[in-house]
């Protein structure tokens, strides 16, 4: 199998992917303000999905090491069906904490999502690699498309509302481990006679890996902050749900369209301009949302939201390569990723509680300083490149 045509198999099972969880994530803090005992506990199941996932990165990096890819991948949509299956279960018996159950396999699940990019830029050729992690995260695209208006269509779909929307996740599982079986990975193995990798602490003080770190978890931790705010905030605005999942589907659109070009453009300005401009673009989000609510605002921020994510993540991803040689690849994607999942997790439930507390204000308020955070620490990393010699190192 060709490193292209893996790398498109990688997209699908990706869009299949990303198809949940916009099911999920435009459903979830409405079933959870439905069924919790505390509304301001509304956000807690996708928080829960989100500490799942990051528990379960460094697990997911050695078990795709030791049994293989592909045996991986297909483990991980296992537990993300039995997930979506439980949660039906949930909703109709009504349960906050089975529900919240149902959110944390379907996490475990996401664990191993997040390494269909890394599997990607490791079939291409070092050249490629920023395009080929753009490609499988472009999977979100088609998404885009689908995921919001399959919440809409399946909300009433079964007697209880929403419940018909975990259903339908249960059936891209099961579309997905059938994608899976014609993916053909080679085994993480590495060569023989090469030099031992350096210690994980002196790795993680690096400038470059710092600011990686910081730009994912941030844009990642942004996005998440403001994004599952949102149908809330439009719920509370008396905006109907149709409308809000149309401004999720804007939103993920936004998010994954720019990647078919993200990729070239980090080739051609480099990846801390890209980064820079993410940064940017997610202070025009919350600017526009501290403006007004109407759902104009709603669809432009949110727009905003997903194409600073969309650079920021990719390009902290691709600055991240530039951070280890070949024998330290895993536990580098693996630390990353934990650190990344686990301010993502704790990004979303803040951000039901503050919602709860202080209302859409100080959910954004709250998102602005965390971009301050980002912009000192490119800026930084940019000035301390220009005063240091590039270190060439090893990478796959």
């Amino acid at each position: 199998m060709t490193a292209k045509k893996t790398v498109f198999l990688l997209a699908l099972c990706q869009a299949l992917a990303m198809t949940g969880s916009i099911v999920l994530f435009t459903t979830a803090a409405l079933i959870g303000s439905t069924l919790a005992p505390d509304k301001a506990l509304a956000t807690l199941p996708l928080a829960i999905l989100q500490l799942a996932t990051m528990l379960t990165t460094i697990p997911a990096a050695f078990i795709l090491k030791r049994w293989g890819r592909q045996f991986g991948f297909m483990t991980g949509v296992l537990v993300g069906l039995s997930g979506a299956v439980l949660g039906v279960y949930a909703i109709f018996a009504g349960s906050f904490v089975l529900f919240s159950l149902s959110t944390l396999l379907y996490g475990i699940f996401g664990g191993f999502v997040s390494y269909y990019r890394f599997a990607a830029a490791d079939v291409a050729p070092e050249a490629d690699r920023s395009r080929a992690i753009s490609l499988v995260i472009s999977g979100g695209i088609l998404a885009a498309f689908i995921g919001p208006v399959l919440a809409t269509w399946t909300k009433d779909w079964l007697p209880v509302t929403f419940a018909g929307g975990l259903v339908a996740i249960a059936l891209l599982q099961s579309l997905t481990l059938l994608l899976l079986r014609f993916v053909a990975l080679p085994p993480l193995v590495q060569p023989e006679h090469q030099e031992p990798g350096r210690e994980l602490s002196t790795i993680v003080q690096q400038p470059v890996f710092i600011v990686a770190v910081l730009g994912s978890m941030i844009g990642y931790g942004v996005m998440a902050l403001l994004m599952t705010a949102t149908p809330l905030a439009m719920v509370a605005e008396h905006h109907p749900f149709h409308v809000a999942a149309s401004v999720i589907q804007w939103h993920v659109l936004g998010m994954f369209t720019p990647s078919l070009v993200t990729g070239f453009l980090i080739a051609r300005f480099g990846v801390l301009t890209i980064v820079l401009a993410g940064i940017v673009l997610n202070g025009l989000c919350v600017a526009i949302n501290l403006t007004g609510t109407q759902a104009s605002h709603f669809f432009g921020a949110l727009l905003l939201l997903g194409i600073g994510w969309n650079f920021m993540f990719i390009g902290s991803t691709t600055l991240l390569t530039q951070a280890y040689t070949l024998t330290e690849r895993a536990k580098t994607q693996a630390t990353h990723d934990f650190l990344m999942l686990s301010f993502v997790a704790f990004a979303t439930f803040l951000s039901g509680r503050l919602m709860n507390d202080g209302g859409w204000a100080v959910v954004n308020y709250t998102g602005l300083a965390l971009i301050a955070v980002a912009l000192i620490a490119v800026l930084s990393l940019w000035r301390w490149r220009s005063t240091q010699q590039p270190q060439k190192l090893e990478r796959l």
